[in-house]
């Protein structure tokens, strides 16, 4: 079972019905104990960063996320989920990112204007399970004024004024910043891909 953790922020719904729709077995879960039974584990997260981490922490959940991502459980991070990952924001400079990806999140730079709302074209920098490279060109749906730096992990890129991280891949760890279940049948397409790793669909 694919769990996607209910910290109260967003609607997780979508997310929830995004992989179901792709054949996904997934659930919403809100309590963090129940994370010892994944097969996997779905990280959204809307708004703001510091209301993020506050909320994740306030419901307990960074301990059983942290343990998962150390087992090697397959987990993905959804637009600020996916930020979460890193060791924190200029955002919210007092809250404490998941860090278990080096960098920090920052202000898009040298953007037409914020927030970036829009479809984006992604750049794959090389072949990934997420977005291996023989893919047609991938268009993705992207809202957010904080991006994620490039880093050794990323694997696809996206540049709105300047060029970010839209999806990184280490081991297990896995994050995009855009929003799969609001990108059409591409986005379906990588959540199934995920999905896939698990052996949920």
């Amino acid at each position: 079972m694919i769990h996607i953790v209910d910290y109260g922020i967003g609607n997780l719904r979508s997310a929830e019905k995004a992989l179901q729709h792709s054949g996904v077995n997934a659930r919403l879960v809100d309590d963090p104990r129940e994370l010892a039974s994944a097969t996997a584990v779905v990280l959204p997260g809307v708004g703001s960063y510091g209301t993020c981490i506050a909320a994740l922490d306030a419901s307990g959940w960074r301990e059983p996320i942290l343990e998962v991502l150390g087992a090697g459980v397959p987990f993905l991070g959804i637009c600020v989920g996916f930020q979460m990952l890193f060791e924190g924001s200029e955002e919210s400079p007092d809250a404490r990112g998941l860090g278990v990806v080096r960098g920090q999140v920052r202000k898009l730079e040298g953007a037409p204007k914020l927030p970036h709302i829009q479809w984006n074209r992604l750049d794959i920098e090389r072949s990934s399970r997420l977005f291996p490279v023989d893919l047609d060109e991938q268009w993705m749906y992207f809202v957010h004024s904080y991006a994620a730096p490039v880093t050794a992990e990323t694997v696809a890129t996206a540049t709105y004024g300047s060029t970010f991280s839209a999806a990184i891949e280490r081991d297990n760890i896995m994050g995009v910043q855009f929003h799969p279940e609001k990108s059409g049948s591409q986005g379906l397409a990588m959540l199934a891909r995920f999905a896939a790793m698990t052996g949920e669909i």
